[in-house]
């Protein structure tokens, strides 16, 4: 059975006894004080406060009978309980009515009463003495009982306070913990994120060292190899300065030393003969570079 239906069937059963009992405390109020001489155990405020605490009772599962039609399963279910809850609601309403006409009732017993005792207090001798004594006794012992009633009846509505007082405390307590809970589990998250985090900080300095040492080496190397470039380069020049100095002076001598033939101009020659020379020389030595 659905967990639903069975809650309703627990509220029809409690429904059932709380109305049963109502309506034997309505009946006791309707005879309090009926016949003369009667000592009723309990006074009539107490019925009426037990007759409405079970009407109280009666509303609070019409309520529940009211959430919880809504949530049965077919809609011949849902139908059934509403009207039963229309059927609780008029004979609460009955029960309501019936309580009223008890407590007319009950005055008029006491009325009817009263004077009955004063009549027969009128009538004199010993035995109205007695049933004096006897009636002041009852008074004063229904006195207190009224006075013992409510004072437990504020004890009780005390301690009702008291729990719902205690239960909203201990559900603060609860939801409390929960956040607390979450705040944990939270702060557990942040502080692996932190620890990966610093991790990874310490993994990217020692690539940026890494870094910082392989360019410092790559520069060394380069600056090694302009070194090396610069100074092949600066030493083939003065070689083929000294070179081109020698072969000139070379040629100068020799063209000193020949005669001139073929009326061609000896200076010209050796000009000619350095240019051949040179250019050699500097081909070579832009092949090497």
């Amino acid at each position: 059975m659905d967990k639903v239906a069975e809650e309703v069937d627990r509220v029809k059963n409690e429904w059932n006894d709380a109305f049963h009992q109502t309506l034997d405390r309505i009946k006791a109020i309707e005879s309090y004080k009926k016949q003369s001489g009667s000592t009723d155990t309990n006074s009539l405020p107490r019925l009426n406060a037990l007759a409405q605490d079970g009407l109280n009772l009666l509303s609070s599962l019409e309520f529940k009978l009211d959430l919880l039609a809504p949530q049965l399963l077919s809609d011949s279910e849902v139908e059934a309980a509403q009207s039963l809850l229309e059927s609780w609601k008029n004979q609460s309403h009955n029960l309501r009515s019936s309580l009223r006409n008890a407590n007319m009732q009950a005055k008029a017993n006491m009325r009817k009463a009263a004077q009955e005792e004063r009549e027969q207090l009128l009538g004199g001798g010993e035995e109205s003495t007695i049933r004096r004594r006897n009636l002041q006794t009852k008074a004063g012992m229904t006195s207190a009982a009224e006075s013992i009633t409510e004072s437990l009846r504020r004890t009780r509505q005390l301690m009702v306070q008291e729990v719902e007082r205690t239960a909203s405390t201990i559900e603060t307590f609860e939801e409390s913990t929960g956040v607390l809970k979450k705040a944990e589990s939270e702060y557990k998250g942040h502080r692996s994120l932190l620890t990966r985090t610093r991790n990874l900080l310490s993994t990217m300095q020692r690539q940026d060292v890494m870094d910082r040492i392989i360019l410092a080496v790559g520069f060394f190397f380069f600056s090694l190899a302009v070194l090396y470039v610069v100074s092949k380069r600066i030493g083939l020049l003065k070689l083929q300065r000294m070179a081109t100095a020698a072969i000139k002076a070379g040629m100068v001598k020799q063209a000193n030393q020949i005669p001139r033939d073929g009326g061609r101009n000896p200076v010209q020659a050796n000009e000619d003969l350095i240019h051949r020379v040179a250019e050699p020389q500097e081909r070579r030595v832009w092949d090497e570079l």
